[in-house]
């Protein structure tokens, strides 16, 4: 099932890629860029170089980010505080899914029911179940450092055309 939050961005990004909509840009930009990043940071990879796996868990994970650059750079789309907040709403939802689907198939969809089996980031965000709390945490201020820099941006403007 693809409830993996990669997954779900990769489905985001074809969505977006078909229908360039605003809303679904805010999710894909905060979801799937920090959600790729920290995969690329720490993948869980059963299956080393050079399997098929192998490259097509990097080239998705890129293309997320690629696709969130393109629509910031081409379509001029930039992500908004409300839009933060939505997507932080909806990574829950997906979670809440997951957790579900963990629960009836004995999955660990989005790592909600342990930790990875290999290293990853995971391993300094606490013990099982706590860890979640420190995830959600961490969710806000990754979504948060990826607004900063448009906020830099829009406040420079403003103050631009104050003084001109």
């Amino acid at each position: 099932m693809p409830l993996q939050l990669c997954s779900i961005s990769l489905v985001l990004c074809l969505l977006l890629l078909a229908s360039k909509s605003k809303a679904v840009f805010q999710i894909v930009y905060f979801i799937g860029v920090t959600g790729a990043l920290m995969a690329i940071l720490t993948p869980e990879l059963f299956l080393g170089f050079p399997h098929f796996r192998y490259f097509q868990f990097f080239i998705t994970l890129n293309l997320i980010v690629w696709t969130c650059l393109y629509f910031v750079s081409v379509h001029q789309f930039r992500p908004t505080g409300k839009g933060m907040y939505q997507s932080f709403i909806f990574l829950n939802l997906c979670a809440a899914a997951a957790l579900l689907a963990n629960k009836l198939t004995g999955g660990n969809y989005m790592f909600l029911s342990r930790k990875p089996e290999n290293t990853s980031l995971l391993d300094y965000f606490g013990p099982y179940p706590y860890y979640i709390i420190t995830l959600e945490i961490s969710a806000l201020f990754l979504f948060s450092l990826l607004l900063l820099p448009f906020k830099m941006i829009g406040k420079n403007k403003a103050g631009k055309a104050e003084s001109a």
